[in-house]
């Protein structure tokens, strides 16, 4: 009795063993691998016992290494180690160094000019690098001295930067997104799209509460000192150089347009932005004068990454590269960059390859692991069990992505964004497409939601990544020479709260608004629609259905051309004879020719069973075998259109009589 309950309840017992195991603090990839091994040995030994719920077999495990490859010759993964490589030689490469020092020079004579520099380049290594923890660690090493040096709360510094860091989650080319998209089962591209605007709306909030802030609580992010604006002003000349570009981007978007279509805009802002450049570098080196150093600064620094973005996110949105495509190109630009900074050495580039391995291989043993899993999962009919469970939740569609996001959030508190999309989100497919939601827009608001659980006190990750490079006790700035108190952690969870609750109101928004992710077309498709045909009025021409007399030979001389009651309006072809009469040819087709017509005598009965068409008689050679039918024999009733001597179709006896 135990065993038979055990056996009936396999689904249940193996999920919640897998919570224990982690929580238990065993690595995910083995966690998942040991935990499918011993249900499955269990599975085995106790189908019998299941009444049908368990399907497993020993030969099953030799489909595992099928199953393994299948995954791992998916091309969509390999966007991964590029995607992962672009940003670490970018990060490595000075690039955060560069981009915060000059944005912050750019912003630094308004209150919390530093914030918007922090959120601004948070957008951009989130669009280069795409790791949070790369982005978090970058500028908590470099912003945070700053920041804590001409007075900034420590709350508001680093929740800012924890929560730009943070972006790297949803803002594209997200890895997160890569994985979501290939366990949604949707294009990489698509869910791209989607949370591109989510993303940027997420990015103004942030620096509408940092605008907040500066009018009504202005001590908490002060201006940057003049002494500290190395690079002076020069911001008429910064939006003159910005005009230019638009004019020359339009320029070339007009003047090529004609030839090449839909891809002139494309080109015309890769020519804009290579003549600012050109001409920053020209005023830089050759001491022109035209460009204050702000605009000289701002625009060096700012394009060349600009450009790779827009490269890599471009050729994607246009549908002119897959996302592998798209992350090796990156991949390349850095390296270009990077070069062309001087900056390439053979140090940096083991250190870029050892994380870009470490990572891939992390990814790769937790696809072993889930593997492993859902094929004990699946044979225990886990799947079923999960669908039954979410798609019997009160609330419909609503009820459903408001569990499975709480769902989510909790989980993302122990388990790292990759668990989550190789162990949950496959479990998700089948009840969103039963209930009939859009997988795009379900997989930005995962995305969206494992964003902030990275942002939750005490478990957020980000938090963790913060704390790791924030001074814990007091020092002396290098600089002014004061000594700055250090950040305490406390400090780091009360600053992370308002952003977290930035990114639950973001979320709630997309899911009241799916519009904003999928664009004019609903979100909520109505599975299983009922589709129903009618058929068009054919006139006399076709007997009515249900049990019909024997069709009535074609009179003489056949007014639609020969044959038996021939579709309206056909009339016979071109040099062809009209039926004899007494021919039951199909309806409107002629005798082909060189068939002798049929006697005139009455036509041969067909004979049941011998399904030939009316008129034609018995095959060739069946005569003397089947014999001939009685004088006055009746022709069969054969049901509606049907051919003689097949019968009415089961069931519809008693709906024709």
């Amino acid at each position: 009795m135990i065993m038979e309950l055990i056996a009936q309840n396999m689904a249940p017992i193996m999920f919640l063993s897998l919570i224990a195991f982690l929580l238990m603090g065993y690595p995910v990839a083995f966690s998942l691998a040991a935990n499918g091994l011993f249900f499955f040995l269990i599975g085995v030994e106790l189908a019998p016992l299941s009444g049908g719920t368990i399907s497993l077999d020993w030969n099953f495990l030799g489909t595992l290494p099928n199953r393994m490859w299948t995954q791992f010759s998916n091309e969509t993964f390999l966007a991964i180690p590029f995607f992962t490589f672009m940003g670490i030689i970018l990060e490595k490469s000075g690039m955060a160094e560069d981009l915060l020092d000059t944005i912050g020079q750019l912003f630094g004579p308004i209150r919390g000019g530093l914030a918007y520099a922090v959120i601004l380049v948070g957008v951009l290594l989130a669009a280069t690098t795409g790791v949070v923890a790369a982005s978090v660690i970058a500028m908590g090493l470099i912003s945070l001295p700053i920041m804590l040096r001409y007075g900034y709360d420590r709350r508001v510094a680093t929740g800012v930067i924890a929560a730009s860091g943070t972006l790297a989650q949803i803002v594209p080319p997200s890895l997160v997104l890569i994985v979501l998209a290939d366990q949604l089962q949707v294009d990489v591209g698509t869910m791209y799209q989607g949370a591109l605007l989510p993303s940027l709306m997420l990015t103004a909030s942030y620096i509408l509460f940092v605008f907040l802030l500066s009018i009504f609580k202005p001590s908490l992010v002060p201006a940057l000192p003049k002494e500290a604006r190395t690079l002076g002003h020069g911001v008429t000349s910064l939006l003159v150089v910005f005009l230019l570009t638009a004019g020359v981007t339009y320029g070339t978007y007009r003047w090529l347009e004609p030839s090449w279509g839909a891809n002139a805009d494309m080109i015309g802002l890769i020519a804009g932005a290579v003549f600012a450049y050109i001409v920053a570098l020209l005023d830089k080196h050759l001491k022109i004068g035209l460009m204050s150093r702000l605009a000289q600064q701002v625009v060096i620094v700012l394009i060349p990454p600009l450009t790779l973005i827009f490269l890599v996110l471009g050729t994607i949105f246009f549908g002119l590269a897959t996302p592998t495509e798209g992350g090796a190109m990156g991949a390349a630009g850095a390296l270009v960059l990077a070069i062309i900074k001087k900056r390439l050495n053979l140090d940096l580039l083991r250190q870029a390859l050892q994380s870009t391995t470490r990572l891939s291989a992390f990814v790769m043993f937790i696809m072993m692991g889930a593997r492993v899993f859902s094929l004990t999962f699946y044979g225990v009919n886990g799947h079923l069990w999960i669908e039954h469970l979410l798609v019997s939740l009160p609330g419909g569609e609503m009820g459903f992505v408001i569990f499975v996001a709480a769902l989510v959030f909790f989980l993302a508190f122990f388990l790292d964004y990759f668990e989550l999309a190789f162990i949950v989100i496959p479990l998700l497919v089948a009840p969103a497409k039963a209930i009939g939601i859009d997988l795009v827009w379900f997989g930005v608001i995962l995305g969206i939601v494992m964003q902030t659980s990275f942002m939750h006190p005490p478990f957020g990750f980000s938090l963790h990544f913060l704390r790791s490079v924030a001074p814990k006790r007091a020092y002396r700035d290098p600089v002014t020479g004061q000594t700055i108190e250090g950040v305490t952690s406390g400090q780091i969870y009360l600053g992370a709260i308002p952003f977290m609750l930035l990114q639950l109101l973001m979320a709630v928004i997309v899911v009241l608004f799916p519009t904003l992710v999928t664009g004019n077309k609903t979100a909520h498709a109505t599975p299983g629609a009922e589709v129903s045909f009618e058929l068009p009025d054919l006139g006399n021409s076709l007997p009515p259905l249900g049990g019909v007399a024997p069709l009535a030979p074609a009179p003489t001389g056949s007014e639609t051309g020969g044959g038996v009651g021939g579709l309206p309006g056909l009339a016979p072809l071109p040099g062809l004879a009209p039926a004899p009469a007494g021919t039951e040819s199909l309806p409107g087709l002629a005798p082909l020719p060189g068939l002798a017509p049929a006697p005139e005598a009455p036509a041969t009965p067909a004979i049941p069973g011998a399904n030939s068409l009316p008129g034609l008689g018995a095959p060739p050679g069946l005569e003397e075998s089947l014999g001939q039918p009685a004088a006055g024999a009746e022709k069969p009733v054969s049901g509606a259109n049907s051919l003689p001597g097949l019968g009415t179709p089961p069931g519809m006896d008693g709906a024709l009589n």
